[in-house]
């Protein structure tokens, strides 16, 4: 469930008086961003039968960017794609999980994700809300190498996390290879070697019978 952005997580134990403005800020935000480790998502995890949640996600993005990152198309600031998986979520604590395969909650995520965006990054001191806010939008925008490469792990973590599952959400009623093709294929925007390796994974589970419906991707 979505935390409700008037309540925030720092009243239930008000800092101490006499603590620096701009510090007090980014504690407040600190302690907020805490609430991402209670947003549960689709994926379930490899190592354990329950789904991870966001904070979870998010972490594994930045390691597979870091290993990763030499697939890349173009040449990539590791750094800055690191900044991009890490904040790409956090509009969810106030916004929620929106799955993949759930077209009619897709349909007012932008709107909501904006909303989410507006509130959590005002808790910052203006210049790291500025910031924040700039590389939130520039994953969603997909504007640059690294913002492509970003939202490529987006994609792909969770296909890893389906394949150990042996299919995971793909069983989603309704979903066929198709969907999961079509909505994996961000990954070929950023990386053709991964892309490959993608619809190897989407081929192989088709034939295991862990998604259903069209034609082989090659």
């Amino acid at each position: 469930m979505a935390a409700d952005p008037r309540r925030l997580l720092i009243e239930d134990s008000p800092l101490p008086a006499g603590l620096d403005d701009r510090l007090r800020e980014q504690f407040a935000f600190l302690v907020e961003i805490d609430r991402l480790k209670t947003v549960l998502r689709q994926s379930p995890l490899a190592a354990a039968d329950r789904r991870e949640n966001d904070a979870e996600h998010s972490w594994h993005l930045a390691m597979m960017v870091v290993l990763l990152a030499e697939y890349s198309d173009q040449p990539i600031d590791i750094g800055h794609t690191v900044q991009l998986v890490l904040v790409h979520d956090l509009v969810e604590i106030y916004a929620g999980d929106t799955p993949l395969y759930d077209d009619a909650a897709g349909l007012d995520q932008r709107e909501r994700e904006e909303f989410a965006a507006d509130a959590l990054f005002a808790l910052l001191p203006a210049d790291q809300e500025r910031r924040l806010r700039a590389l939130w939008d520039e994953f969603e925008e997909r504007r640059s190498a690294e913002a492509r490469f970003a939202k490529a792990m987006d994609r792909l973590q969770p296909l890893l996390l389906n394949w150990m599952a042996q299919g995971g959400t793909w069983k989603t009623p309704g979903v066929t290879t198709e969907d999961v093709r079509a909505r994996k294929a961000v990954i070929g925007d950023a990386s053709a070697p991964l892309w490959e390796a993608a619809q190897r994974l989407i081929d192989e589970g088709a034939a295991q019978g862990w998604s259903t419906g069209g034609a082989p991707a090659r």
